[in-house]
């Protein structure tokens, strides 16, 4: 097989931990990247996944609001184009 080297700049925190994460699963790190290209190129898609992110505060703060102002009707309509938006922009000012 031939090989090809990938040069990437990355957090030296992140490599670190990717690198003790891939250990654990009993991988190295290439291996890892090498089967997501592998994946990357059979499927063309892109995943991600944020399941062990938590919003912030704020975040939920302005999705609380957000759907207050819903449920009391102060939102905008739906538009079929932009100047149909535009004008009644300029209305409700």
């Amino acid at each position: 097989m031939r090989t090809a080297v990938i040069n990437i700049k990355t957090d030296a925190k992140i490599k670190a931990r990717a690198q003790k994460v891939a250990a654990q699963l009993g991988f190295s790190l290439s291996a890892l990247i090498n089967a997501y290209l592998r994946q990357l190129v059979k499927s063309k898609t892109v995943y991600f996944s944020l399941s062990s992110e938590k919003p912030t505060e704020y975040l939920l703060r302005s999705l609380a609001e957000s759907e207050k102002d819903r449920k009391a009707g102060r939102v905008s309509p739906t538009f079929e184009t932009a100047e149909d938006a535009i004008a009644w922009l300029k209305k409700t000012k």
